[in-house]
């Protein structure tokens, strides 16, 4: 299909043909002291760009099981609404996890067989070995060319969305958005083995966001395994009261699901993400690629 262009007011608008490119790249990155290469999904539209980029996080593996540790996450519903859309949509997997190089450790239990921590002094240094990786990833992917730096996003799922939220805070101009989907550090019946252990560690790290005045989004749905609505909502309500900035979107069940793969079930968050990016004022037209100077 030919494209054609409209030069205004030095604003251009190009279709950009609905085909969606895949590579896996292996990213160099000096993280601790090491260099490792990090596996990374690039999902982005036709043509040299730069494009408006989303930076997305993947969570945890469940239990922390280790024969889960080399799955990719790939949340395809999330990427192809986002390339519709004129974005690149990229997908970093850290250390040990995805086919990345290192050691993933996270956070587990001691012995390490027992699988994820729910005690403070154990998951919390996961949470900022993670940080690290995020960071790392990110100043690499901020170098690949066709990632336009005025319009970047950050966002995550799960363990994912804590790190959005976390690294948005230490890097407080960076972003132009938050999309936090169903954000949790550890599960919520961690209280049951520590008391309030739950409570604390998920709103110590979600309230790394609150250095930043950036709104952000958070997406979270009934049915979640990992945590209630209830839990969720208070720990926005938490994050609101430290002066964190955004909005909480409590949404349905999806049919037949957990309600923590709400990432892969856009008729439920569409709406929302795109009334953000909408106020915002970045690409929302499926279609078509709008502001770029």
């Amino acid at each position: 299909m030919p494209r054609s262009h409209l030069l205004l007011c030095f604003m251009l608008f190009v279709w950009v043909p609905q085909v969606k490119a895949q590579e896996f790249v292996r990213l160099p990155v000096q993280v601790d002291n090491e260099t490792v290469r990090l596996v990374t999904q690039i999902y982005k539209p036709a043509g040299p760009g730069p494009f408006p980029t989303l930076i997305f996080h993947h969570g945890s593996t469940q239990n922390g099981i280790s024969e889960q540790f080399s799955e990719v996450f790939s949340p395809e519903p999330l990427t192809d609404w986002f390339l519709a859309r004129g974005w690149a949509v990229v997908l970093p997997s850290r250390r040990g996890r995805g086919g990345s190089e290192g050691r993933y450790d996270e956070g587990f239990s001691i012995p390490r067989v027992q699988g994820y921590s729910c005690e403070p002094n154990l998951s919390i240094p996961g949470a900022e070995r993670a940080l690290r990786d995020v960071t790392a990833a990110t100043a690499a992917i901020m170098a690949l060319p066709f990632v336009d730096h005025s319009r970047l996003m950050v966002g995550g799922q799960s363990r994912g969305g804590v790190l959005s939220v976390a690294h948005a805070g230490m890097n407080p101009t960076l972003y132009r958005g938050v999309l936090n989907f169903v954000g949790v550090w550890v599960y919520e019946k961690c209280q049951e083995f520590f008391d309030r252990s739950a409570i604390y560690i998920n709103r110590l790290l979600l309230g790394r966001g609150t250095t930043t005045t950036l709104p952000m989004l958070w997406l979270y749905a009934a049915g979640d395994s990992y945590a209630s609505l209830r839990h969720s909502q208070n720990n926005f309500a938490d994050f609101q009261m430290a002066g964190g900035r955004g909005e909480f979107h409590a949404l349905p069940r999806p049919a037949d699901s957990d309600g923590h793969a709400l990432v892969v079930f856009p008729k439920l968050w569409a709406p929302a993400v795109e009334r953000y990016l909408t106020e915002r004022n970045l690409p929302t037209r499926a279609g078509v690629l709008a502001e770029v100077f």
